[in-house]
């Protein structure tokens, strides 16, 4: 018998397009601003790697872009960086849909999923990524986020 995987998966509509919430998910400087001043960077090609790092440059997390559909869907393999626990778990896989909604909204769902039970990396992204999102769907509905980085001293985890 197989042990099964470690999941979270989050669903929010937000007041937006398609294409404002695929520019806040893929371009690095909007992306700090509702992910709490980290910096992404990748060229988002399958098979391209990916990091984030925190405000000071140190390595959060970082990985593979598996997929990458615009303005639809993105796959990422992720490994944290920060955390030796968290590392020794391995390899993640998150995975970011972008759909329209009814009445002018836009469905994004986040699955972040490990292939071992009780994962440490899944608990602590779900206890980040509703932060992370309440963040962007803030800013892209009014125009700033709940939480800036400036407010929150941003320095230990990265939240997701």
């Amino acid at each position: 018998m197989t042990k099964p995987a470690s999941a979270f998966v989050y669903v929010t509509y937000i007041r937006t397009t398609p294409e404002k919430l695929w520019s806040a998910l893929t371009e690095s400087d909007f992306m700090s601003r509702w992910w709490l001043g980290m910096r992404f960077e990748t060229d988002w090609k399958p098979g391209s790697p990916w990091k984030l790092e925190f405000p000071d440059g140190r390595l959060a997390d970082g990985g593979v872009v598996v997929e990458c559909d615009r303005p639809k869907r993105i796959v990422l393999r992720w490994r944290n960086h920060w955390s030796p626990e968290l590392n020794a778990e391995g390899d993640a896989q998150c995975v970011f849909e972008v759909e329209p909604a009814a009445d002018g909204a836009v469905k994004l769902s986040i699955t972040h999923t490990m292939d071992r039970p009780e994962s440490k990396l899944i608990q602590a992204v779900s206890g980040g990524w509703p932060r992370l999102l309440s963040n962007l769907k803030s800013l892209l509905e009014t125009g700033d986020p709940i939480a800036p980085a400036k407010e929150l001293g941003c320095q230990g985890s990265s939240a997701a």
